[in-house]
């Protein structure tokens, strides 16, 4: 029989916690079905907070920067979105 410690693996210290502001817009991407029009989204999801490089912000605020009307898929979603954020790391608390 193994020995328990041995199938565990070394220990992986993280550090502490920081906490982030909003959610990922991936995580608000992924509860909507595609094709979708942006009036719908922010219907659905325009108070959603969602976590950018300058801080977080609701979606509905992000989406009055974007020229689109309509989104053929997830990911022109997220990639109109990202080219109004950016897609650098996020502030932390």
């Amino acid at each position: 029989m193994a020995d328990e410690e041995e199938s565990e693996g070394p220990v992986v210290e993280l550090g502490e916690e920081t906490p982030v502001e909003g959610q990922p817009l991936a995580r608000v991407a992924a509860r909507l079905t595609w094709p979708h029009e942006m009036s719908r989204i922010v219907e659905q999801e325009g108070d959603s907070v969602v976590r950018t490089p300058s801080g977080p912000q609701t979606l509905a605020d992000v989406l009055k920067a974007v020229d689109e009307t309509y989104f053929d898929s997830r990911q022109t979603f997220v990639d109109r979105v990202h080219d109004v954020i950016g897609d650098g790391p996020v502030q932390t608390e």
